[in-house]
């Protein structure tokens, strides 16, 4: 059945009007028409609220279009029970009026809202109708208008409120989000977000999948910890990771935001209010303005040299702190032209007239000249600037450096007449680290110094060393009493400042060669106890406080003690030499979580060597830059501010860490942590100086440099050694096949040629196996270093070295068996039974270890029973002696477990016990009882057939 809905609607008694979505008059009804005084066909097509207008701030004027948005929003029908709207008659007499309305969405075929259809009673009359003589009904019907216009305006007044939030949360420029739930959903999110996060499709999907890219970065952990414990959570600048776009790489951001709950009426979280603001620009420009700063502030003020700037026409505009406190010049007296009244005089005028001629033809300058120091005394250093050009071409300022070479020329002076060549090699050596230096300036790269240690050790320390041999023959050749020997008495400490200055910036950038090994801390530290209370003066007190159980560290033995030293020196010079110093040292065991921020750690134990002072602290804007190589509190020529860089350096390269806590008034502590070592500490061994003694046997010795070659053939030649000598690994290995008999190799690492020196000692020691053999080297990263450490087995010597370092090594050398046939199993010597010592008491498992040795054997000692089983994991051992007792694992578990593996292995249990019950079930086993001494452990070592009969007596 069909009906013309129009008609119907044109018949109907009440009004009606058509709106489009522009709210155009389409259609509207002849009530409407009479309604409203208007015609038809000037009527349709017009805007309604022209055709009727109001101010859109009025009341009418908001609640009309409201009241359309809601229907063009929601595609549902909208009621106004009370709306007052003025409507102007056909003469353009306005009036007054009120009316109710309801708007009816008409939808299109896509469910879209095409058209609303306004349904409109004048109800002007029943609002403003007094009380009447019949009674209440009609003033029950105006009371109920009337409150329904109280209503459809605070309606109106809250759809106000709710629009205007709207608008603020969607243009607030800080991102604002509610997240809903455990899950967080996101139930809103602002414009500000969206561009944060990239448009994507977030209402309704929980973080995990709107944002899956937020996993690991801790975001998710974070709102899960807000969810539950109710507590808001504010972070400034922190960093995520976003996936934008679907094609696009993670993008980084830096955010500031507050994670705020929200409560329900009984107080529960339900959801979580994110609000913050992206503050990526601001962190990247921060980061490349720090990294900008840093650069020219590590340049100026950590790098051994003056520095200065002058602007395009030659006028100094800028000059660093080093400078001012060389000269003792008030600060700010050499800017402009004022430079040149710290020259020498005698050098005034060439230094001047290159300056113009460098600024002329705008070319880097360099000169040498005379500095007026502080005290007065005149110093050479060599001065270069180089002209800085923008991209057209022109230049825009200078940027300078004067270095110090006042050593270099006294040294090149006074031994000039031991190496006609040295003066040539200086200089050329100079001008190699002067380009070097050119290149560095202008690329303004930070890790300067550390490249500089690095590239030039090799020919630095060859240099040293030729120095070292030729003072020391030269030496032997001048009678005491001649005047010569100060001077060169002088000479070799300007030496060893320069072979300490090259350790020292080796150690900072982590390229010095390390020999760690197996080291108990507490022996370490006791044994150089005099060392320590004769460096930090009578006025000083240290106490050591270790651990009963300690952990052996892995460590290189001198390198350690240099550490340690150099902490307890700076502790006394922050205290002024008076007061009592703690040296604690305790094991510990870090966790992944706990070496967060420390790539170059791994988890697992470490032994802690803290060094407390009580003196007066460090500032709050010193403490970040106390490990700054070059950085000292110190006067001018009271420290080199390479202390606590070399620890530093030392700690890293060790693969552990050194930190520092400091309160002012109060004291300061450096916190060393330094790794365990996976077997028991070896004995601490210093050479006396009068064990130091030459020898008899045949030296072959290899080494290109020609100088070097001969300094240090002559000092072998004096300690009596008989030497042969080779330029270049093939030639040595001709040399072998032409005279075989030779006692010990000694090797400088790098040389030229296709045969590489690991190659050549490799070649001989598969004809001879026990050949001993002794690298030498001044170069940190060289075939036999592996990260800074010397391979396992290999016996080093680092140039530049003394006559009595190289008597050392090459007796040790002599003396050694060689890593490589002890690895291949070859029988030790005399056939001695080699023992594996399981003992916690480092005291106990020290005398054991004598008694052991004193009965011919050979022992290994562990603390631990686990580190026992590993032992017998990789290593063949004769006997086991161990303790009852342990900390972590029985003895009597370990010999179980040590039986199941080896069935015929002797075991000696040592205990405080009247008797071992797994003794006489595991079988070949002896107990003796504590304490018991080397006649008891002999008697039961005989017993089970370890020792023979007679050693056993003899021990009797």
């Amino acid at each position: 059945m069909n009906h013309d809905f129009e008609k119907i609607l044109q018949a109907a008694p009440s009004p009606f009007v058509l709106l489009d979505h522009e709210l155009r008059v389409v259609w509207a009804n002849d009530a409407y028409l009479q309604v409203t005084d208007r015609q038809a066909d000037k009527l349709f097509g017009k805007i309604l609220t022209e055709e009727f207008p109001s101010d859109p701030d009025s009341e009418s004027g908001r609640m009309l279009r409201g009241s359309f948005e809601r229907v063009f929003r929601d595609g549902i029908a909208d009621h106004l029970p009370v709306i007052p709207y003025p409507i102007s008659d056909a003469d353009g007499k306005s009036e007054d009026r009120y009316w109710s309305a309801t708007h009816t969405p008409i939808l299109g075929a896509g469910g879209e809202v095409e058209f609303i259809l306004q349904h409109t009673q004048d109800i002007t009359d029943i609002y403003n109708a007094e009380a009447l003589s019949d009674g209440n009904s009609n003033l029950a019907q105006t009371d109920v208008l009337r409150r329904a216009h109280l209503v459809t305006r605070q309606n109106l007044e809250l759809d106000s409120g709710i629009s205007l939030f709207k608008m603020i949360f969607e243009q607030a420029p800080n991102f604002m989000v509610t997240l809903m739930g455990p899950n967080h959903v996101f139930r809103t999110a602002n414009a500000a977000y969206m561009k944060l996060v990239g448009q994507r499709d977030l209402i309704g999907k929980p973080l995990n999948e709107a944002l899956p890219e937020l996993r690991g970065q801790g975001f998710p952990e974070m709102l899960d910890e807000v969810y539950r414990s109710g507590k808001a959570v504010t972070q400034r600048g922190a960093e995520a990771w976003l996936q934008r776009s679907a094609e696009g790489p993670p993008e980084r951001a830096f955010v500031d935001f507050v994670f705020q709950p929200l409560d329900n009426v009984r107080g529960e979280t339900i959801g979580i209010m994110v609000q913050g603001h992206d503050v990526t620009a601001q962190k990247m420009a921060e980061m490349h303005l720090r990294e900008a700063e840093e650069r020219f502030r590590t340049m100026a003020h950590t790098m051994p040299v003056h520095v200065w700037t002058a602007t395009a026409d030659g006028h100094l505009d800028w000059i660093s702190e080093q400078l001012y406190a060389y000269s003792g010049a008030e600060k700010g007296s050499l800017a402009g032209d004022a430079w040149p009244t710290i020259i020498h005089p005698e050098d005034r005028a060439a230094s001047i007239a290159a300056w113009a001629d460098a600024i002329r033809s705008e070319t880097i300058y360099e000169t040498e000249f005379r500095l007026r120091r502080a005290d007065g005394a005149y110093c050479w250093h060599l001065v270069r600037a180089a002209p800085i050009m923008d991209a057209q071409g022109n230049l825009l300022r200078w940027v300078g450096t004067n270095s110090d070479i006042h050593e270099q020329k006294e040294m090149a002076r006074e031994l000039a007449n031991l190496n006609s060549t040295l003066e040539e090699r200086v200089e050329k050596r100079n001008r190699e680290l002067e380009e070097l230096h050119d290149r560095l300036a202008q690329s303004q790269r930070v890790e300067a110094v550390g490249n500089l240690a690095g590239g030039i050790a090799h020919d630095f320390n060859n240099l040293l060393q030729v120095m070292t041999g030729s003072l020391t023959m030269a030496t032997r050749e001048l009678p005491a009493e001649a005047p010569a020997r100060g001077r060169i008495d002088a000479a070799m400490r300007a030496v060893e400042r320069g072979a300490s200055l090259s350790s020292q910036l080796l150690a900072f950038s982590r390229r010095q060669p390390l020999q760690p090994r197996s080291i108990d801390l507490r022996d370490l530290l006791t044994d150089i106890d005099d060392i320590i209370r004769s460096a930090l003066g009578e006025g000083m007190a240290v106490e050591i406080d270790a651990a009963d159980t300690l952990w052996p560290a892995y460590v290189d033995a001198a390198s350690t003690q240099n550490a340690v030293l150099n902490l307890l020196i700076n502790a006394r010079d922050a205290m002024e030499g008076r007061g009592k110093l703690k040296i604690a040292i305790a094991n510990r065991h870090f966790g992944p979580k706990d070496l967060l921020g420390e790539p170059d750690m791994m988890a697992g134990d470490y032994v802690e060597v803290k060094v407390i002072d009580q003196g007066p602290g460090i500032p709050a804007e010193t403490l970040p830059k106390v490990f700054d190589p070059f950085f000292t509190t110190k006067p001018v020529g009271k420290g080199t501010g390479l202390g606590l860089s070399t620890v530093y350096g030392f700690a890293r390269q060790s693969g552990g860490r050194v930190t520092i806590n400091s309160r002012p008034d109060i004291g300061t502590s450096v916190v060393l942590l330094l790794p365990r070592a996976k077997s028991a500490a070896e004995p601490v061994q210093w050479h006396d100086p009068s064990d130091i003694a030459g020898g008899t046997e045949t030296v072959l010795l290899v080494e290109d440099d020609a100088e070097v070659r001969d300094a240090t053939a002559a000092l072998l030649s004096d300690l009596g050694y008989q030497v042969r000598t080779a330029e270049d690994p093939s030639a040595a290995l001709k040399t072998v096949r032409q005279e075989p008999k030779f006692d010990l190799l000694v090797s400088d690492v790098v040389m030229p040629g296709e045969l590489s020196s690991r190659d050549m000692a490799e070649t001989l020691q598969a004809e001879r196996p026990d050949l001993p053999i002794l690298f030498i080297s001044g170069y940190s990263r060289d075939s036999i270093v592996r990260d800074g450490k010397v391979d396992a087995g290999v016996q080093f010597l680092a140039k530049p070295f003394t006559k009595d370092a190289l008597a050392i090594k090459v007796r040790d050398a002599l003396s050694s068996v060689p890593a490589a046939a002890t690895a291949r199993g070859e029988a030790r010597p005399n056939n001695a039974c080699h023992v594996l010592l399981c003992e916690d008491d480092a005291l106990i498992r020290l005398d054991l270890a004598d008694i052991l040795q004193g009965l011919g054997t050979e022992v290994t000692e562990t603390a631990f029973g686990q580190e026992t089983l590993d032992k017998l994991e990789t290593e063949q051992f004769d006997v086991l002696l161990i303790d009852v007792g342990l900390p972590d694992i029985s003895g009597e578990e370990v010999a179980t477990r040590v039986r199941k593996q080896h069935p015929d292995m002797p075991i000696v249990f040592a205990t405080g016990q009247a008797e071992v019950p797994v003794a006489e079930t595991l079988g070949r086993c002896a107990v003796v009882q504590k304490p018991f001494g080397d006649r008891d452990l002999a008697r039961a070592f005989a017993s089970l057939g370890i020792l023979p009969q007679t050693e056993a007596a003899d021990a009797m």
